[in-house]
């Protein structure tokens, strides 16, 4: 269970396209909307586990599907990344525009190939170490890991929702343009990750 706390803690932390979308959605939406985005591993990660239990040894010697997978996550990147580098001031008699922030937070993470890479190669052989003491054990640990991996970003929204009203104006524009530069970053981060695995490593 320790195991599970710090690897979800570090993962919670890491720099990454689901933190920042956290980070854009608090800012521009408000406290729950970063929380929804924080909580999709919820909702993406069981199938997610399961294909790395099941494909892990196939997926990790054929890396190709995971190569087209960092593909498609660049490319919703970028347009994630369009969306808040040319985002507009809100009139206040404007209709807002619905967040979507589960959606978002959802296909964002299900685009990613680290979240398959961690389960294939960490998290699984640490889950099948727990579920051979006992299966409470592996419960425990699995409890542990999400617990501190959404919890930091929960934290994160909370933490940005509430500062969100410092920015106003101008300064509103720029920290969402510049969260568009950092979701282009990596979503250019995906485009090399996924050459890598279809090139194989070349």
């Amino acid at each position: 269970m320790l195991s599970g706390f710090v690897l979800g803690f570090s993962a919670g932390i890491a720099p990454g396209p689901l933190l920042t979308l956290v980070i854009a959605q608090s800012l521009s939406h408000g406290i729950a909307e970063g929380v929804k985005v924080a909580l999709a591993p919820l909702i993406t990660d069981l199938p997610i586990i399961v294909a790395a239990l099941v494909l892990g040894s196939r997926l990790s010697a054929a890396p190709v599907p995971l190569g087209l997978l960092s593909m498609a996550g660049a490319a919703y990147l970028s347009y994630l990344a369009w969306e808040s580098m040319t985002v507009k001031p809100v009139v206040s008699n404007e209709a807002v525009r619905a967040p979507k922030s589960v959606k978002r937070g959802v296909i964002a993470n299900l685009l990613n190939p680290h979240p398959y890479l961690f389960w294939i190669t960490v998290g699984t052989p640490l889950l099948d170490k727990a579920w051979a003491v006992t299966p409470s054990t592996a419960i425990l640990w699995l409890i542990g890991f999400y617990a501190m991996l959404v919890g930091t970003k929960v934290v994160l929204a909370v933490l940005v929702g509430r500062w969100r009203r410092l920015l106003e104006g101008r300064s509103y524009l720029w920290a969402n343009r510049l969260l568009g530069g950092v979701l282009l970053l990596f979503a250019v981060a995906l485009v090399d990750d996924g050459w890598q695995l279809i090139s194989g490593g070349e």
